[in-house]
């Protein structure tokens, strides 16, 4: 089952970066959402998280705060 991913992030953001290219690794395809750029989404990413800090990531409507290698392998079922 496909699952949907989006990633609020900045260009700025080492740890973005890194998250990203955990994905991308992984073979995960996902929406990169720059919060830097789009005030929009910075306002939707609050909202949705309580968090003003990036990455942040959706995975099916469940909000991850930075990059937590695990909670996010184990919310996409990946093998580590």
């Amino acid at each position: 089952m496909a699952q949907k991913v989006i990633v609020y992030s900045t260009d700025f953001c080492p740890y973005c970066v890194t998250l990203k290219n955990f994905l991308k690794d992984k073979g995960v395809e996902f929406e990169d959402v720059n919060v830097g750029q789009n005030k929009e989404a910075a306002r939707e990413m609050i909202e949705k998280s309580g968090q003003s800090g990036v990455p942040v990531m959706e995975i099916d409507g469940e909000m991850v705060v930075g990059f937590d290698r695990d909670k996010i392998t184990n919310l996409l079922g990946l093998e580590e």
